[in-house]
């Protein structure tokens, strides 16, 4: 795998743009309506939040890919266009109007919101905004930037990457861009992603790709126990690679997940590391394990745990929260097996051998803890198996920025 610049853009035939529309009306440097659109018709597959409340655009969506198939991406941010008056009629004006903009029909384009719950969108903004967004559409990285900027909502960074691979002789090229910050917690498709590629593959084998992904990656991931309304990620492959058709699984088949997986982890990651308000990205690998189900539900546990991530906040290294966590996980584990380690870009420290404290380096520990990306290390010796979650710290801004979202 190689990474290269260009996000959605990146692979052959795929054009991007956002701009300042006015659903956001009081932030006019902020822009809140993207599109992203392919030279040529593409296989589509998708995954949606497992919330029983489900954002109109969800809903839009799953019709409009019905058929597999797919042109293009239409987004806004600022407004979720969730249960709210008229929801699923602008959802659908929002297809209409990027629709008319851009010579397609309307079942041609994916739908999505993010933003705040209950508020009706403003669709006029929308309206008078798409013209420009399509005018604007570029292939180059300019265009992918000016996407990833427009989805974004309390993010304090855009989330983009592109990489290649090498199938059936062809290179391939994926690139993608999300956005999420707050209200991301396991056990849904994803917060915002949009998956491009121009690979030759069949809707079923991009759809099992996907569906094979998300759960390791996407779903791995939680920033505060809250699932959105409105999670999807969907993914578009536009053929325009001319590798042989990925139709089975076999060795292209595998590359191919592979890279997927490599870029959805990557964003995973920084989508854990931008949780509202944090201060260091927490990663949890629980190893030697009896099952690799067992084991992610205990790294789950860990990393969502308030008190594990106030810890992380303080630099405290207090292990015994992390057995806590792991104990009402529901997870089966012997406590008096488990070994637990803190580690960072600076070194490593065990704090925890056989399920009991052991004599460490505070110091050293707070130095580890200290780091932007802070890995808890545990091992079972149970087992071979083995799973890592992603979260954040927990931090004083997490509140100030939920205590007055709406408002």
């Amino acid at each position: 795998m190689k990474q290269i610049s260009g996000g959605v853009t990146a692979p052959k035939g795929f054009k991007a743009w956002g701009v300042h529309c006015g659903v956001k009306a009081n932030k006019q440097d902020k822009k809140d309506l993207a599109i992203i659109l392919s030279e040529q018709e593409c296989t589509a597959a998708a995954t949606y939040t497992m919330n029983r409340v489900k954002a109109a655009p969800i809903y839009i969506t799953m019709n409009h890919l019905e058929d597999g198939t797919a042109w293009g991406v239409v987004a806004n941010s600022g407004n979720a266009n969730a249960c709210c008056p008229q929801s699923h009629e602008n959802a659908e004006l929002m297809s209409e109007y990027a629709a008319k903009a851009t010579g397609r029909s309307p079942s041609d384009f994916v739908v999505a919101s993010t933003g705040v719950i209950g508020q009706t969108i403003n669709i006029s903004a929308i309206e008078r905004g798409m013209p420009e967004a399509a005018k604007g559409l570029s292939a180059g990285p300019e265009g992918s930037d000016a996407a990833a900027r427009a989805i974004m909502t309390t993010d304090t960074c855009k989330k983009e990457l592109a990489l290649t691979c090498t199938v059936g002789g062809k290179t391939v090229t994926l690139g993608a861009i999300a956005k999420g910050s707050g209200m991301i917690h396991p056990n849904m498709g994803t917060m915002l992603c949009f998956i491009t590629t121009d690979c030759a593959i069949t809707q079923k084998m991009l759809s099992e790709a996907l569906q094979e992904t998300v759960p390791k990656t996407f779903n791995r991931v939680t920033v505060d126990g809250d699932t959105s309304t409105n999670d999807m990620c969907v993914v578009l492959a536009n053929g325009m690679a001319e590798n042989p058709l990925i139709e089975w699984k076999d060795d292209s088949y595998t590359v191919f997940q592979k890279a997927l997986r490599q870029l959805c982890e990557y964003l995973a990651r920084c989508i854990a590391g931008d949780g509202e308000g944090a201060s260091r990205l927490i990663t949890c690998t629980v190893h030697a394990a009896r099952s690799e189900e067992s084991a992610e539900r205990l790294a789950k546990a860990v990393v969502g745990s308030p008190l594990v991530k106030a810890a992380m906040f303080g630099t405290d290294a207090n292990w015994g929260r992390v057995l806590c966590a792991m104990g009402y996980s529901k997870a089966p584990f012997r406590p008096e097996y488990v070994d637990v380690k803190f580690a960072s870009a600076v070194g490593e420290v065990l704090v925890c051998r056989q399920g009991m404290g052991v004599d460490f380096d505070e110091e050293m520990a707070k130095s580890i803890l200290s780091q932007d990306e802070v890995i808890i290390d545990i091992c079972l010796h149970e087992g071979e198996h083995e799973a890592t979650c992603w979260g954040c710290d927990l931090t004083y801004d997490y509140v100030k920025i939920n205590g007055d979202y709406r408002t």
